[in-house]
């Protein structure tokens, strides 16, 4: 078994880091206090080959492996989550859906749109009365002729308002529950589609969040994506893939946190030393060492599960969850190691915090990823 990185991956990690600290960790703090989506990084990471990294080379991708696409929201995180949000989802949501359930002719239109074209992605699922429990969707789609009426809406689309390509579930036949959900490819400017309310959140300021509305939405037949009736496989299926995305970004965040709050307490001096020197604080660096290193090897698993094509979906619910529950704690810790200081918005750990925040909830909540780990346990 070998742990070590692949040339391919370590120059991943290197490009991407490089620009993080060049590009995203000057403009973080105002791309998270304006709100503001930050469009001139993304344009800049469809040059490099990030956006659309897993994306086969065939249809303008990167054509690198999962790890390396973890790797990728990894190192972006740590300065931007709201970054490694907007790339998780259009790679592992948008991007993801469509290499593996897609016709030829759908990879041949849209992953080159999503890619060379710099269109951005998205994931559409989650409804008012309808987030963990899927089957309560009231979104339909109905076929008329050589297409079909799409009626209602979603929230909590992330890249909702900028986005270009949605993948859309609806209900093609709502007496079968889940197996009347199908899914789609939707255009922002086919006919009867609107973007709602942009939605204002705790964390994440810079990744785009809104509702969607379908008014008799005319979605031609051809982007049906995979079967009538087999949506729900397909979003299981793409969240298992997008959970470790967000473990990768909820891994980036704590290791950002933990690196803030090292150099602080090294220069930081009290009682006569650097609080670095107090065995508490030690104790507390070594618990999050611990935590992010196995924080990685969870990670990076489950990735390299994927690209073996073996079914993934425990590992990739552990690495999410034990992920994302540790980078609530370490940017929990971060902050107290701050003092006061780490309450105000001078430093950058209160937003790392605030952004730790939603790894726990989106893609399927803590509680949702133990029910997960222990039906395939038991």
């Amino acid at each position: 078994m070998d742990f070590n990185l692949t040339k391919q991956q370590e120059m991943v990690r290197k490009m991407v880091a490089d620009f993080t600290e060049n590009e995203i960790k000057p403009i973080a703090a105002d791309t998270d206090r304006n709100s503001e989506y930050p469009a001139d990084t993304i344009k800049q990471l469809f040059r490099y080959g990030v956006m659309g990294m897993i994306v086969p080379k065939e249809y303008g991708g990167a054509g690198a492996d999962d790890i390396c696409g973890a790797i990728a929201i990894e190192e972006l995180s740590k300065q931007c989550a709201s970054t490694g949000d907007i790339v998780a989802t259009h790679n592992g949501l948008c991007c993801g859906p469509i290499i593996q359930h897609g016709t030829e002719d759908q990879k041949k239109k849209y992953l080159p749109m999503l890619t060379t074209g710099c269109k951005v992605g998205a994931f559409a699922l989650t409804e008012p009365n309808a987030g963990s429990d899927a089957s309560k969707g009231t979104t339909t789609a109905v076929l008329d002729g050589d297409h079909y009426v799409m009626n209602g809406s979603k929230i909590f689309i992330t890249n909702g308002y900028v986005a270009d390509i949605f993948v859309v579930f609806a209900m093609t036949d709502p007496s079968k529950g889940t197996k009347g959900i199908s899914a789609f490819i939707v255009e922002k400017d086919f006919p009867g589609f609107a973007v709602g309310k942009h939605e204002e959140k705790m964390g994440l300021h810079g990744s785009p969040t809104a509702e969607i509305v379908f008014t008799d939405c005319i979605v031609p037949k051809e982007n049906l994506l995979g079967v009538e009736g087999k949506g729900f496989n397909i979003a299981m299926q793409t969240l298992d893939g997008g959970r470790i995305g967000i473990a990768a970004q909820a891994l980036g965040i704590s290791e950002g946190a933990m690196k803030e709050a090292m150099d602080f307490t090294k220069s930081r001096v009290q009682f006569g030393k650097p609080i670095s020197k107090f065995q508490n604080t030690q104790f507390k660096f070594a618990d999050m060492e611990v935590a992010i290193n196995a924080g990685k090897l969870l990670t990076y698993s489950a990735a390299a599960k994927k690209g073996t094509g073996a079914r993934f979906t425990k590992e990739a619910a552990m690495a999410k969850l034990f992920c994302s529950e540790n980078a609530m704690k370490i940017t929990t810790e971060a902050v107290q190691m701050f003092g006061g200081y780490g309450y105000t918005k001078d430093y950058p750990v209160e937003r790392m915090m605030r952004d730790a925040k939603i790894t726990e909830i989106y893609e399927g909540t803590s509680e949702i990823q133990r029910i997960v780990i222990s039906s395939n346990i038991l």
